[in-house]
């Protein structure tokens, strides 16, 4: 059974705090990454990790192996491409690390729909409807949502990495049919990193929005790609960095 946190002491009393665990992923038995994550939801994980690296192109078979405590997830191929000899070992707190160089981390997506125009006012509000039980517990995890354009929460994971976050709500939008994301929204309840940009472009999702700031490969992808990018979603205000045209001025 999956559980997203567990008591520890401090200063003599009770405190609840997220679990971290490796979980590794084999696609027709092979190993093929292992990263650091919540447990729950992780053929999820597994496929939304493995469709923003454009490995498949949709949704396969997948499955916790019979011996839960061995955090092993099976999913059926084949791969839509070899991944060749790119290191995907990844951590909780960043997505690519442990890849060589930046060719090593760019993956393909197709050109981004023109997608819904949306009220900033919107935008800046949908970090308030994202639900996040594990953090109101611990504090200590991430969250990621899918919105439609009139900011209704279809999907929402947790995970102390913000990336796996980001491939539990992409991996279920994928078995749900919902993939490519033409018309919704993701938000994220932190910064906006590359990685992030890049597995919503991936997903096909024309606006990203984020609680925290972006970093400056974010806004350099989201630009190329024709991403509405939008960074520090709190108190009522956005900043949108990239193709502004989406956003609807109140």
């Amino acid at each position: 059974m999956a559980y997203a946190f567990t008591k520890i002491q401090h200063d003599g009393r009770d405190d609840e705090v997220a679990v971290e665990e490796p979980l590794e992923i084999r696609v027709d038995g092979s190993p093929l990454t292992v990263t650091m994550r919540t447990p729950g939801h992780d053929e999820e994980l597994a496929l939304g990790f493995l469709y923003g690296e454009g490995l498949i192109d949709g949704p396969h078979p997948a499955g916790l192996t019979e011996d839960f405590a061995a955090n092993i997830v099976e999913v059926q191929g084949p791969l839509a491409r070899d991944p060749g000899q790119r290191r995907f070992y990844t951590t909780s707190s960043c997505g690519v690390c442990g890849k060589g160089a930046l060719e090593e981390v760019a993956v393909h997506s197709a050109p981004l729909p023109a997608g819904p125009t949306v009220a900033r006012t919107l935008l800046a509000g949908l970090p308030d409807h994202l639900v996040q039980p594990a953090f109101e517990r611990t504090g200590g995890v991430h969250a990621t949502g899918l919105f439609t354009s009139e900011g209704e929460l279809l999907l929402a994971g947790e995970d102390v990495g913000r990336h796996n976050a980001m491939d539990k709500v992409i991996g279920r939008a994928l078995l749900d049919g919902l993939v490519p994301l033409g018309q919704r929204i993701l938000c994220v309840s932190g910064r906006l990193s590359f990685e992030l940009v890049q597995k919503a472009a991936v997903a096909g999702a024309p606006i990203l929005v984020g609680v925290g700031a972006p970093s400056s490969l974010a806004v350099s992808l989201a630009d190329d790609r024709g991403m509405t990018l939008c960074g520090f979603a709190r108190r009522g205000r956005v900043n949108v960095y990239t193709h502004a045209e989406r956003v609807r001025e109140d």
